[in-house]
């Protein structure tokens, strides 16, 4: 071959792979969008947009999405969210907060603060037990991370139990670590304590600058036990992008506007299955099972290669390596493998080729359309037949009750929009109902969420919310209360008989509990205009 040939052939090896390399590691500077990543269409970045499109019919027919973020070669190639949760509320994580924790401990180890080989008792001697058990003196960061501490069943604490790393290290560990998958939630909490103990930080503080300052992840909030210890397990409120930049950051192995952040090798040992779930079963009987794939550092590894952040209730960041891409998914649903299910059935042969695909015009047409107008069901709807009450404000004196509510207003405007007013010993609670649709607001009562006694809502109120009114026959106001930050709804059944208010309360979190029975009298009525 002649020298200019060589030449021509290397220039264009030289720009293939730039083109390449352009395409897998994406700057995500400067975009012109307020959450800093770019946007592309799927077929640019080699996805059928008929596949996005179908999962999400299929999916809204069987369960409750709240958003969805389809990232292809680091540029955001589809995204939504169902009304009225907004790409600018945060979202309860659940789960997915364990990630954020051990995405903490690989920044401390590359900053030689501690190792995952460190025994967890060398960071708390003043709270191990006088004589810790030959189990509790193994224990390692390592089986923290990885859902192998040996205790069984896996403790829970109370807000009440106040220390809980002095519960957690005084707990029985009955099983060797690092031998036996148990998921536990404190296990994490140790490590947001570690993190704690080593920096001097909350695991929130310590995180800011080294990845949501450079992520341009903003107003985060996160629950913390009564000694200012973030939860680690679970508490976190983010954005749907956030989960995205998070995904995106794992998938560039730590890099971001190509610095390096966080170790490659530390990326690779996180994603890495370290423990199984079911050593029990079969090859072909673990082979479909999501939850049976291998377990990282607070990562679940998927069918298909990927791993993913994992939280109740469907909260999902998506990993594809071999794709090169990054789902992001928040939901309200039990049956959490149906949701994975719908990934790999729909959206993971969508993703074609590496190379941009021909435009299918009336699928893009159809999923840009689905895409603008998702939303929720609406939870009920005024009677055809029934003129809802307006410009009239009723008050009522409650009998006593379990939510000590001493009076209950309720004030309809000229368009049948509904202010709710709780009054107790000490506090009003105003909350907003829009007239068959969701009325925007916020609120400082507790959501269903904050029933469990191991919650702690200090630092993080107000929630936004949104209600939605409608009369079902002209002595019954249906309200429902969508807590948007926490996920969770509250439903106040009204009805107005004589002089007499009925109220039933029940909730998305407890659906089975008997529902609380709220009852009161006329106490006055005043008619605005």
């Amino acid at each position: 071959m002649k020298r200019p040939e060589i030449r021509i052939l290397l220039a264009t090896l030289v720009a293939l792979t730039l083109l390449n390399t352009a395409c897998r590691e994406p700057k995500l500077t400067n975009s012109n969008y307020s959450d800093g990543m770019y946007r592309s269409t799927p077929e640019l970045q080699g996805v059928a947009s008929e596949g996005i499109h179908t999962f999400i019919e299929e999916a809204e027919a069987q369960m409750e999405l709240h958003s969805l973020m389809f990232l292809r070669h680091g540029k955001v190639i589809a995204e939504g969210w169902w009304h009225p949760y907004r790409s600018t509320t945060n979202h309860l994580m659940h789960s997915v907060s364990k990630t954020f924790t051990s995405t903490a401990i690989g920044f401390a180890v590359q900053e030689q603060l501690l190792t995952v080989e460190d025994r967890v008792i060398s960071f708390f001697p003043d709270k191990t037990p006088q004589n810790p058990s030959q189990y509790l003196q193994e224990l390692r960061v390592k089986d923290l991370l990885t859902m192998s501490v040996g205790q069984t069943p896996p403790p829970t604490f109370y807000i009440t139990d106040h220390d809980w790393v002095k519960s957690f290290l005084d707990t029985n560990i009955q099983i060797e670590p690092g031998t036996t998958f148990e998921y536990s939630s404190y296990a994490t909490y140790m490590l947001s304590a570690i993190i704690h103990k080593v920096t001097g930080e909350s695991t929130y503080d310590y995180l800011t600058p080294r990845l949501f300052e450079p992520l341009e992840i903003k107003n985060i909030q996160w629950e913390t036990d009564t000694q200012g210890i973030n939860s680690g397990g679970w508490g976190m409120r983010i954005k749907t992008a956030d989960m995205a930049k998070l995904g995106q950051f794992y998938l560039q192995k730590g890099k971001w506007h190509n610095k390096q952040l966080l170790s490659a090798d530390w990326i690779d040992e996180a994603t890495a299955p370290h423990i199984y779930q079911r050593p029990d079963r079969t090859p072909d009987e673990n082979s479909n099972d999501d939850w049976a794939q291998g377990y990282g550092y607070q990562i679940w590894r998927c069918t298909h290669n990927a791993y993913r952040a994992d939280g109740a209730n469907g909260q999902f960041i998506i990993i594809l390596p071999e794709q090169d891409a990054v789902i992001a998914i928040t939901a309200s649903l039990n049956d959490m493998q149906k949701e994975l299910s719908l990934v790999w059935k729909h959206l993971l042969p969508a993703i074609i080729s590496n190379r941009p695909i021909k435009k299918d015009e009336a699928a893009n047409e159809l999923l840009t359309s689905k895409l603008s107008s998702l939303k929720i069901p609406d939870p009920s709807r005024t009677n055809d037949e029934v003129e809802a009450a307006r410009n009239i404000t009723y008050t009522f004196s409650m009998n006593p009750n379990e939510q000590q509510i001493s009076e209950l207003t309720l004030h309809l405007d000229a368009q049948a929009n509904c202010l709710l007013t709780l009054t107790t010993i000490d506090k009003q609670y105003p909350l907003s109902f829009g007239n068959d649709t969701w009325k925007f607001g916020e609120t400082e009562r507790l959501s269903p969420y904050f029933s469990s006694p191991r919650r702690n809502p200090e630092g993080l109120l107000p929630l936004k919310t949104a209600g939605f009114g409608s009369w079902i026959t002209k002595d019954n106001l249906k309200l429902t209360l969508l807590y948007v930050t926490d996920a969770r709804s509250e439903t106040f059944d009204c009805q107005l008989a004589g002089n007499k208010i009925t109220v039933t309360l029940t909730n998305s979190m407890s659906p089975s509990d008997p529902p609380i029975l709220l009852t009161g009298q006329f106490k006055e009525q005043q008619t605005t205009k």
